[in-house]
């Protein structure tokens, strides 16, 4: 793996030079996230220290978020899937379902990457509704908060993880 983070690696191939921060974040994700939780037991993942989410939780929320707002960005309202995966974010995760949860990410960033590359850049500043109360917001304003909604969990799993390996 590169020493450098994505957003030092220049622009990511087809996506729009608009999109690219939005790019650079979620390829970070992808990478960060893997080294971060690699070692981790069980009772690891589902530990919350000082109360603080665990990391099971920022694991799926990070994935969750990406899928949520890439949803509202398309101007599509979130399906019963994608309520249910919000709903058990914070579930016990058993060690056997980490390699299917870190696929999943990286599934999700595939997918995420793949609308960035066909986002019309003529359509960003188009009006997109936000979840049941419907509240303003523009594509690329779903799209930023997505990457950088996810690169927030990111930090908050780098302190988790941190402490439960002292």
């Amino acid at each position: 793996m590169s020493a450098l983070e994505w957003w030092q690696r220049g622009p990511v191939p087809d996506v729009p030079a608009l999109l690219q921060p939005v790019a650079h974040m979620v390829l970070q994700l992808r990478d960060s996230v893997p080294e971060l939780v690699g070692v981790l037991t069980e009772s690891q993942w589902n530990a919350r220290p000082a109360g603080v989410a665990c990391a099971a939780f920022h694991v799926r929320h990070i994935t969750g978020v990406l899928d949520r707002l890439f949803t509202y960005a398309r101007g599509d309202t979130l399906d019963d899937a994608q309520f249910a995966d919000l709903h058990a974010e914070g579930d016990h995760l058993a060690i056997s379902d980490v390699p299917a949860l870190l696929r999943r990410l990286d599934a999700q960033v595939e997918a995420s990457l793949d609308a960035l590359r066909r986002c019309d850049s003529a359509i960003l500043s188009d009006h997109r509704a936000v979840g049941r109360a419907q509240l303003p917001s523009t594509v690329i304003g779903c799209l930023v908060h997505g990457g950088e909604h996810g690169m927030r969990h990111l930090g908050q799993l780098a302190v988790t993880v941190r402490i439960l390996r002292q």
